[in-house]
C-alpha cells in the first residue's frame, strides 16, 4: 500500500484562515498542506492561489515588497504546476513567465463582470449627462443648468461599439441595449457565433464602424492583437462628439494620441479606469482635462468579489484533483 504524497497549496494567511475548511472538503481524504508565503516549505508548492490580498496595492508596473515575495516564490517553485489568480487578466509578467515554463494559469474571469460593467455604464452615463461639468459647477457653488451650456444628446438610438465580448463585454452590451443604444460587437473574428440580434464584426473591421460610433467601449484582454489597437488613426475616425470608455487595459490605447485628441477637442470625452503605466503619473495631462474621468483601476472592486473568486478556485481545485480540465485556462503561449 502506497501513501499518497500531500498536495502542497500556496495561499495567503488570509485565504488559509477563510478557506481551510472548504479546501479540506474539496480534497476530501487527500492529504494536503496549506503553505503561506512565510513558510519555508512554500518553495515546494504544487499549486497556488493568488488572492486579491496578495496583490494588494501593487500594480503591474509597481510591485510592492509583500507581493514581490509571492511572485519570487512562484518563479522559484520547481514543483509548481498550476496557479489560480483573482483577476480576469493574466498579463502581469510573472504569469507570462509561468505559462512559458509550462505552469497552468487560470483566471477568475467573470467574477467581477457585473461590477466592471456597472462601472463602464456609470462612466458612459456621466459623460453623456455632462456630469464632469456639473461637478465643477457644484464645487464652485455655481448654478449652471445644462440648458445654458448645451443640452446633452439623447442616449436612445446612439451607437456603442464594444471591443471584447467576454463576460464584461456581454454585460455592458446587455445594459446598453436596455437603455436603447445600438450595440456593435467587435471580436477577434466575426464568425457565425456572434450574439443574437447584434451586429458582430472582426477586429480588422473596426475602422469601418467608428465613423458612426457615439461610444467606443474597451472590454478586451491585452493580447498581441489588442496592444496599441486604439491608435491615432482609429481615434481620428471617431466623430468629435464620441466618447471612449476603457475598462480593459491601458496598453490597448495609445495614451499620448488619446490626450492629443481630447486636448484638441477631436474627441468628446473619456472615462478611463486603466492606463499605460499604473499608478498614473501625477503630471499626466489626463488628471486635469475637463472632459476626462479618471479612476484608479477600481472598476471591478466590490465586497462580493472575494467569495466569487474563492468559489472559482475551489471549483478548479476539485477539477484538478479529479484530473478534469480546468476552467478559464490562459493559453500557454504569451499574450
Amino acid at each position: 500500500m502506497t501513501t499518497q504524497e500531500p498536495l502542497r497549496v500556496l495561499v495567503s494567511r488570509q485565504a488559509r484562515d477563510k478557506l481551510a475548511a472548504d479546501i479540506a472538503r474539496v480534497l476530501d481524504t487527500r492529504p494536503h498542506a496549506l503553505l503561506t508565503p512565510d513558510d519555508p516549505r512554500a518553495i515546494d508548492a504544487d499549486v497556488a492561489f493568488v488572492s486579491r490580498d496578495i496583490t494588494g496595492l501593487s500594480t503591474k508596473h509597481q510591485v510592492l515588497p509583500a507581493t514581490q515575495q509571492v511572485y519570487d516564490l512562484l518563479r522559484a517553485a520547481p514543483r509548481l504546476r498550476w496557479v489560480h489568480i483573482h483577476s480576469a487578466g493574466a498579463d502581469r509578467p510573472v504569469y507570462v513567465e509561468l505559462r512559458q515554463r509550462g505552469v497552468q494559469v487560470t483566471t477568475s474571469s467573470g467574477a467581477n463582470a457585473p461590477v466592471v460593467a456597472q462601472t463602464a455604464l456609470l462612466g458612459l452615463l456621466a459623460l453623456a449627462r455632462q456630469w464632469p461639468r456639473l461637478m465643477v459647477a457644484q464645487r464652485e457653488r455655481r448654478w449652471a443648468p445644462l440648458i445654458a451650456t448645451g443640452l446633452p444628446r439623447d442616449l436612445q438610438g446612439q451607437t456603442a461599439v464594444i471591443v471584447g465580448w467576454g463576460p464584461v463585454g456581454q454585460e455592458i452590451g446587455r445594459l446598453l441595449g436596455a437603455l436603447g443604444l445600438n450595440v456593435v460587437v467587435v471580436r477577434r473574428q466575426a464568425g457565425t457565433s456572434g450574439p443574437s440580434g447584434l451586429r458582430t464584426i472582426a477586429t480588422a473591421q473596426l475602422p469601418e464602424v467608428l465613423p458612426d460610433a457615439d461610444w467606443l467601449v474597451l472590454a478586451c484582454p491585452l493580447t498581441q492583437e489588442t496592444r496599441g489597437l486604439v491608435d491615432a488613426r482609429l481615434l481620428s475616425l471617431l466623430p468629435a462628439h464620441a466618447g471612449l470608455v476603457n475598462v480593459a487595459r491601458g496598453e490597448v490605447v495609445d495614451e499620448q494620441a488619446l490626450i492629443a485628441a481630447l486636448q484638441q477637442h477631436r474627441l468628446g470625452g473619456a472615462c478611463l479606469d486603466v492606463f499605460a503605466t499604473e499608478p498614473l503619473a501625477a503630471d499626466s495631462a489626463l488628471w486635469d482635462l475637463p472632459n476626462v474621468i479618471v479612476t484608479p483601476h477600481s472598476a471591478g472592486f466590490s465586497d462580493g468579489n472575494e467569495a466569487r473568486v474563492a468559489g472559482m478556485f475551489l471549483d478548479n481545485l476539485a477539477r484538478w484533483t479529479a484530473g478534469q480540465p480546468l476552467q478559464n485556462v490562459v493559453p500557454r503561449s504569451p499574450a
